[in-house]
Parts: C-alpha cells; structure tokens; sequence
C-alpha cells in the first residue's frame, strides 16, 4: 500500500511538474520573442528600436496580430497559473474520466489563449485606426492628450466598478470558479479556459489599453501591468491595491490634460 502510494504521489508531482514547466516555456517563449523585438524593430542610426511600420500589407497585420498575442500571453498566463494548476489537480482525480490531465490542462489554457488572442485581433484593429488618425506615433504610442487622458481616466473609474470587482473576485475565487462550472473532457475544459478568460478580460481590458500611452512595444511598460494584474488577482487585500491604482490613474488622467490646457 505505502508502495502504491508513494507511486501515486510520484505521478501527481510529475503532472504537476509538468504543467508547471509547459507555462512557464509560454511565457519564456512570450517574453523572449518580445525582447527580440516581435518583428516591430527597426534601425534607428545604428539603435535597434520599437517602432510600427506600414503599409498595413497582410504580412505587417499578421506580424502586429503575433505581437499583440505574445504580449498577452506574457502579462497574462503567470497570473492565470494557479487556476490552471487548480483545474490540473482537479482533472487528475475525477472519476471515470476519459480524458488525460495534460490534455484537459491543455485544453483549459488554449480556451484562456482563445479569449486573448481575440482581444489582440481588436487591439490590432484598434492601433490600424489610431495609426490611420494620425493618432499614434511610431514608436506606438498616442500622440493625442485628449486621447491619453480619456484612457487613462477610463481605466481609473473602471477599476471601481462592480463589473471590475465581480470580474476580479472571479479571478481571485480559483475553487469556487472550479466547482461551479466544471465540464468534463477535453472541449469541456477549452470551455471552461474560455470562461476564465472571458472573466480575466472583463478585469483588466482596459488595463491593456494603458500600452499606448507608454508604449505597445515598451518592456518596462509591459512587465509593470503585468506586475498590476498579478497583484490584483494574487495578492491578499488587493481590492485596495486595485482602487488605489484607480485614483492614480485617474489623478494622472486629469493632470494630462490641464497640461494641455
């Protein structure tokens, strides 16, 4: 019997490991291809620097598409490891089921991508636009105050509102999401990866808007709303943590725009 067990405990921690490892390669893989600069770096008098560059041919829109993907599995998957960790455990010791842990866990984090990487075909659309306004400079960032306070002011009153919260608690509540809409099977749990998504999107969508003001393709800018998501999903008491960021940007928003007053 002890034998048995240590044999179960041994395969346990090996998925575990296993999951553990395929996410942190992700977001690794995410992070490396953004340093490498995504496609989006040019030669700037001898400076490799991130910049947008048109025409808008097939080839540019796919290239603006992948980086939008790998910045948001980058910000994101850390953050969704203990849900997909939870589900794993979950998955391994529901009865008869038919379906490998490692391929329900796959499942579950390919749903959460599917949600991101829809988000990213609208930010990629949303930066064609800007860029056609002449609202957005080549280093992809806005050039208009207006447009920087709104965002920035939006993202603040959006940080108190019951649809943040509910979506946040939702994020912060792993067993709860776990228990109440638990599908069996590989498609199920895509669906269930999709659902999480959908919720952590509702969270932090407008949070992804603040990329153009520091810049879409700004490092420091990236892992800093990274470090924002992950504190507010993972972090006890973050509630205050996630208002607190909201009078910031709102504050910051209004002082954008009386210095162009």
């Amino acid at each position: 019997m002890r034998a048995g067990s240590s044999l179960i405990e041994h395969t346990l921690r090996r998925e575990r490991g296993l999951v553990i490892a395929g996410l942190a390669l992700a977001v690794v893989v995410s992070w490396g291809y953004l340093l490498a600069g995504a496609g989006m770096r040019q030669d700037m008098g001898g400076m490799l620097m991130p910049m947008s560059s048109g025409p808008w041919t097939p080839g540019h829109v796919l290239a603006v598409l992948v980086m939008w993907i790998a910045m948001m599995a980058a910000m994101m998957l850390p953050s969704a490891t203990p849900m997909v960790l939870l589900h794993a455990a979950i998955a391994r010791q529901r009865p008869g089921g038919s379906t490998p842990a490692g391929t329900s866990s796959g499942a579950f984090v390919l749903g959460y991508l599917a949600v991101w990487v829809l988000f990213s075909m609208a930010a990629t659309a949303l930066q064609y636009a800007l860029e056609r306004l002449a609202l957005l400079s080549p280093m992809m960032q806005t050039t208009s105050i207006f447009l920087a306070g709104a965002i920035l002011v939006a993202a603040g009153v959006y940080q108190w509102t019951p649809l943040k919260r509910a979506c946040l608690q939702h994020c912060r509540s792993p067993l709860a999401f776990v228990m109440a809409h638990w599908r069996d099977g590989a498609s199920g749990a895509f669906a269930m990866g999709a659902r999480h998504g959908a919720a952590c999107l509702g969270c932090c969508w407008l949070l992804m808007l603040l990329l153009f003001i520091g810049g879409v393709m700004n490092l420091g800018w990236i892992a800093g709303i990274a470090a924002l998501v992950a504190v507010e999903k993972l972090a006890p008491a973050s509630h205050w943590v996630s208002r607190a960021a909201g009078v910031l940007l709102v504050a910051w928003g209004l002082a954008t725009w009386l210095s162009a007053a």
